[in-house]
């Protein structure tokens, strides 16, 4: 199979590449500079030169508190990109792969989100996201709209990291406690992908929106509990923190994040059978991806 990556670049981009080696499926990994998505004649080029049969938009603006200041470029990458490559993806047949977001919800939800639950985005990021996914509906038959949440790994800017940083610079940190999602490993993310693709090349085709996320809820200050925990536990840091409860509103952002945004997985198992691996163990092998076991 032919695989055509855009966003290779970011979290869930550099975690395709390294699940995809070695497979017998031929990936062509493309970032911003290869392939800006916001430009319809480039994609057209890019998808009629490669031929693909699957597409994997890993491409997102991303910068959630940013994109409250600059919604043109969040739509311009989100939306139009979005649509640039449902509609190349539907011109030759190809199934369009799409990373979506838990930030479609408000969070006031208190179970998880099933797929079919109101959207109802609270931010810019939210907004532009939810209308690419309607794009891709209205513009592409085969596609697969895959929404995850709380996305940390080895590469790029990420909760995780940011923790590791702050945690040796500081003796005190003031953490969100009342905000609950499911922290999500961007390998398990390139995992489920792989296995859609796997499936799809042996003929199967259960297309659709699916949630895909960690299997466990937690706070900002549980999950940073857990990242401090674990990173002393092997050697990465000398010292754990003191970390301190705070709420959304003692620390304000430009854009409204969902309170709740744990989302059911049980779609996604029961169609690929892929689960999320614990958020212990993810933690401590995204640590050793970073080189600190």
């Amino acid at each position: 199979m032919r695989v055509l990556l855009t966003g290779a670049n970011g979290q869930v981009g550099r975690c395709v590449q390294d699940v995809f080696a070695g497979s017998i499926h031929d990936l062509k990994p493309m970032d911003r500079g290869a392939l800006d998505i916001t430009d319809s004649a480039a994609v057209s080029r890019a998808v009629k030169a490669v031929r693909p049969d699957i597409i994997i938009n890993a491409a997102a603006y991303t910068a959630v508190d940013k994109a409250e200041s600059e919604p043109e470029r969040a739509y311009a990458i989100n939306v139009t990109g979005s649509a640039n490559l449902a509609e190349a993806a539907s011109e030759i047949g190809a199934l369009l792969i799409h990373i979506s977001t838990d930030y479609v919800f408000d969070g006031k939800a208190s179970i998880p989100y099933v797929e079919d639950h109101p959207t109802n985005p609270q931010c810019v990021y939210g907004r532009t996201k939810l209308q690419g996914e309607a794009e891709i509906q209205i513009r592409c038959n085969k596609h697969i709209i895959l929404r995850t949440a709380w996305v940390f790994s080895e590469y790029g800017n990420n909760f995780l990291k940011t923790m590791l940083r702050l945690g040796q610079e500081r003796d005190e940190l003031g953490i969100v406690d009342d905000q609950r999602g499911c922290p999500t490993y961007a390998r398990d993310i390139a995992r489920a992908v792989f296995s859609i693709c796997e499936q799809y090349s042996y003929g199967r085709e259960e297309l659709g929106i699916y949630h895909f996320c960690g299997n466990e809820e937690v706070s900002w200050y549980q999950f940073a509990d857990l990242i401090f925990q674990c990173a002393f536990r092997v050697g990465s840091i000398k010292k754990v923190p003191a970390t301190k409860p705070i709420l959304t509103q003692d620390y304000p952002t430009p854009a409204l994040r969902p309170a709740y945004s744990g989302m059911s997985v049980i779609r996604f198992k029961s169609s690929y059978g892929v689960v999320p691996n614990s958020l212990s163990k993810n933690i401590e092998d995204c640590l050793a991806g970073l080189g600190h076991v």
